[in-house]
């Protein structure tokens, strides 16, 4: 069975089907997408999570969110929001140990209600009710 951890499938942004990179980041087309031109974006330094970079490579990072954000739009018009995740350990979801942000286009009816949006991680807490 394949294992992206051993190498680790991320450190090498070549096999991971570059698409823009800055200094200390690269960005890659999720190969198991949410939705069309969901997106990863990579610190190019090897760290488990997200609270392990450093402030240069959150910057970096952020800085090809905007950048892949924008180039997603003009692909496609119908993309109205996004949602920006990031698992962080095993228990959250996390399956390849190295840091990468997920970048997933939405677009009007994709889901019956998106009330909730990340908040979905853990279905029963999705929707609630304002309470005022």
């Amino acid at each position: 069975m394949f294992d992206p951890n051993n190498p680790c499938l991320f450190c090498n942004s070549k096999q991971s089907c570059l698409t823009a990179e800055n200094e200390l980041a690269y960005a890659s087309y999720d190969i198991y997408p949410v939705s069309e031109f969901h997106c990863l974006i990579i610190p190019k330094r090897h760290v488990k999570d997200y609270f392990d970079l450093n402030d240069n490579e959150v910057i970096d990072c952020n800085n090809l969110i905007k950048q892949i954000k924008e180039e997603i739009i003009l692909k496609d018009p119908s993309v109205r929001g996004f949602n920006i995740g990031v698992n962080s350990g095993v228990v959250s979801g996390q399956s390849i140990m190295h840091c990468h942000i997920h970048l997933i286009p939405r677009r009007e009816g994709d889901v019956e209600n998106p009330q909730g949006g990340v908040r979905s991680v853990i279905p029963l807490k999705q929707h609630y009710k304002r309470k005022v």
